[in-house]
């Protein structure tokens, strides 16, 4: 008999069992969407496998795209920073040197929130390493008062340790004296951006972007009382407690773990490696100085 050996050796392939209908699919996939409605395919694809199943990318981006689940942001944007002051500044003692460690780095920022009446403003404060939010403000106004609100609800929140740096804009709120004088009771370090960079303040800045694509824009406040009612849940309960992270190894801020070396971000966006001891010198110089290093600009 003359038979090539591969006829001798050959198996019949046995049919895969059948797996996930696409309907079935796309019925989990608008579950997830109703919670966190901003998921794009591949955090979708993270949160698939956090439940369990062995799911591609590529098949989830193709069903969604079929189904019409895929994300249209908006963006409209508002000047909030006011850096034309006579202020001191805080020389940049952070340069996204990114911690490996919670309480090392904080990053605050404001933002704006359109309602049927005008604008109200938040403020933030986020921890650089887990990009938790710790303290946050909510006012009609923009103003100090509410910058001293986030950093005292920061403050009574985690209780940080001398010499954590704190790191925002040049904006005039920052640079006042009585903002100065908190963070020198707090005994922290204040660090600022240089003018017009974002690059500076990148994490405060990704997280304000993230808070308005994903709950702003979608749930169209009406009211003063609307922001207040409804935004300390998308903070407190979806962004630090279940929305994934690229940046935390798709995981939430709450089961985010020390990690080193990280990463940092350079002032012109690019990407480069960090340098554990940079930071940590700029906070002995900060602890050396008494936190009163001041240029003015």
């Amino acid at each position: 008999m003359t038979l090539p050996r591969s006829t001798y050796y050959y198996r019949p392939i046995k049919p895969a069992p059948a797996g996930l209908a696409d309907a079935e699919l796309v019925a989990i996939i608008e579950d997830i969407q109703d919670e966190l409605p901003c998921y794009g395919c591949q955090r979708v694809t993270h949160e698939l496998r956090r439940r369990g199943l062995a799911i591609n990318h590529k098949r989830v981006a193709r069903v969604m795209h079929a189904a019409g689940l895929g994300i249209k942001p908006r963006r409209c944007l508002v000047r909030t920073t006011d850096s034309r002051h006579d202020f001191p500044i805080f020389p940049n003692l952070y340069r996204n040197l990114i911690p490996d460690q919670p309480d090392e780095v904080w990053v605050a920022d404001f933002t704006y929130i359109r309602v049927a009446a005008g604008f109200c403003h938040l403020a933030v404060i986020l921890d650089a390493c887990s990009r938790k939010v710790i303290g946050y403000a909510l006012s009609r106004h923009l103003n100090r008062e509410l910058a001293l609100a986030a950093l005292r609800a920061a403050v009574m929140s985690r209780n940080p340790p001398k010499g954590c740096i704190h790191h925002a804009d040049r904006g005039c709120q920052y640079a006042s004296q009585r903002y100065r004088d908190a963070l020198e009771v707090a005994g922290l370090c204040g660090s600022m951006s240089s003018v017009g960079n974002p690059y500076h303040n990148a994490q405060a800045e990704s997280f304000m972007k993230t808070l308005k694509v994903e709950e702003v824009y979608r749930a169209g406040y009406e009211t003063f009382a609307d922001v207040a009612a409804r935004l300390p849940i998308f903070i407190e309960q979806i962004y630090n407690l279940k929305r994934l992270h690229s940046a935390l190894a798709t995981e939430p801020p709450r089961n985010s773990k020390p990690c080193s070396p990280r990463r940092r971000l350079s002032s012109d966006g690019a990407m480069g490696s960090s340098q554990r001891g940079s930071l940590q010198t700029a906070v002995n110089f900060c602890l050396r100085t008494k936190n009163c290093n001041f240029t003015n600009i």
